[in-house]
């Protein structure tokens, strides 16, 4: 019998990216999150998951040596337009911590990800540095834009996911194929909820829903809280 893959998260938030990874394979075995609310909705939804409720910078990767993967949406303002595209000049980036767990944890496969303007060109070079910096840990690496609403997800949602895997493995991975065609709509996903009490409005309301929506950010204490955008 196949034993589970295994994984640690970083900057796990409230559960999205863990909840795929679950649907995958992956048994979480550490999940870092910062956040007091969202290690409790962590908790509530998944109580045989190992929250850490911890500054990552504080967590240490060495017990969690050999997992499967370590995975991490590490913080996107940073890299945003919203949190002012700082880069690596923002107290905010954890891209060196993650480096650092990953020299500590000798996961066999990263995966990280960030928003669509980590790929802008101001960022090229701190970009190199990463890649670059997970290479010479003993992974191949790879980079690629993908867009949530291209895999069912009813939002416009364009992730940049740096995958890496080492070397020793023999592996070639490759990036899913994705259609823009595929994505419902939020009115036909969200019909049964509105509904749900009954309200006589719900139909008109789905039929005026029939686009995908655009990216809901949210959660920096910098730019202002939730609101819409593009990237």
């Amino acid at each position: 019998m196949q034993k589970p893959l295994t994984c640690v998260e970083i900057c796990a938030g409230a559960g999205g990216q863990a909840l795929g990874l679950a649907m995958a394979g992956f048994v979480h075995v550490a999940l870092v999150e910062y956040e007091a609310d969202y290690c409790n909705t962590l908790k509530q939804n998944r109580p045989e998951w190992n929250v850490i409720c911890a500054d990552v910078r504080n967590f240490d990767g060495k017990p969690y040596e050999g997992v499967d993967l370590l995975a991490g949406g590490v913080p996107c303002p940073p890299f945003s337009i919203a949190g002012k595209q700082l880069g690596k000049d923002d107290e905010r980036d954890l891209f060196p911590e993650a480096l650092r767990l990953i020299k500590e944890i000798k996961p066999r496969a990263v995966m990280l990800e960030n928003v669509r303007g980590f790929l802008d060109n101001g960022f090229s070079e701190y970009r190199q540095y990463i890649l670059k910096s997970i290479e010479k840990l003993g992974y191949d690496t790879q980079i690629k834009l993908l867009n949530a609403s291209d895999f069912g997800v009813p939002q416009l949602r364009p992730r940049v996911v740096i995958v890496g895997i080492r070397r020793e493995e023999n592996r070639n991975f490759t990036y899913p194929q994705g259609d823009s065609q595929i994505a419902p709509t939020v009115g036909n996903t969200l019909y049964d909820l509105m509904a749900e009490n009954k309200w006589k409005g719900a139909k008109k309301w789905a039929q005026n829903a029939n686009k995908i929506a655009p990216t809901l950010v949210g959660g920096s204490k910098k730019h202002g809280g939730t609101g819409f955008q593009d990237r």
